[in-house]
């Protein structure tokens, strides 16, 4: 599965693993430099993530349509 389709649960368990790998040591430094750009690219859809859902409470809790601060 692709990154831009795993939830957020899903993209937080493999960082986790994936982090995990890298203080585990052992692998090579292109297997590491692999390891970190893939952690990377799973901390970056988290986010995603949760800025979307930030959005979705901010939408559902600010009075008003169009409200900006």
């Amino acid at each position: 599965m692709s990154d831009e389709r795993l939830t957020y649960e899903e993209a937080r368990a493999e960082l986790v693993a994936t982090v995990e790998r890298l203080e585990a040591g052992g692998a090579t430094l292109e297997e590491s430099l692999k390891l970190w750009e893939h952690g990377e690219a799973l901390a970056d859809r988290c986010q995603s993530h949760l800025e979307g859902a930030r959005e979705r409470l901010k939408a559902r809790t600010e009075p008003g349509d169009d409200a900006e601060e």
